[in-house]
């Protein structure tokens, strides 16, 4: 049986010709159990946003790509969907695209007294993010990033 690093990997690999081609971008993979149900799901999103017909569209491939090479062992739900309004930042690039946005942020350890940051993502540049909370600015190592997303400001 493959780890669910593994499958990440091989469903990153079935995906990345189609995504390409097609303008998709693949936001997250997740291969994980839930109760007595296992699901991978792909979180996908294109320029100007995806939708459901999108989403049909990979679940389709993916499907057919899923039932030839046969990677995973255990009966699962496949899930395709958007990442939503709050994705998740995980790649290089996800965190240059979010420059001047507002972003949740979680660390490994605390910084500055915190471990969570909520506020304007000023500066990246791949070692040091740095969010401005208020009149407060807070630089948080990428290494001790725990989690990051978009937050919505209400």
């Amino acid at each position: 049986m493959a780890t669910q690093e593994q499958i990440k990997s091989i469903i990153e690999d079935m995906l990345k010709d189609f995504v390409e081609q097609n303008g998709f971008e693949i936001v997250d993979i997740e291969y994980v159990k839930e109760g007595s149900n296992w699901f991978l799901r792909v979180y996908a999103d294109k320029e100007g946003g995806i939708d459901i017909d999108d989403c049909g569209r990979i679940s389709e491939y993916l499907s057919v790509q899923l039932d030839e090479k046969d990677p995973i062992t255990d009966a699962y739900f496949l899930e395709v969907s958007s990442p939503g309004a709050e994705r998740p930042l995980k790649k290089t690039q996800d965190f240059y695209k979010a420059v001047n946005s507002h972003v949740f942020v979680t660390s490994y350890e605390p910084i500055d007294g915190s471990k969570e940051f909520e506020g304007l993502l000023q500066s990246y540049d791949e070692e040091v993010l740095v969010i401005e909370i208020g009149k407060k600015k807070v630089s948080i190592p990428v290494a001790k990033v725990a989690s990051a997303r978009l937050a919505i400001v209400f």
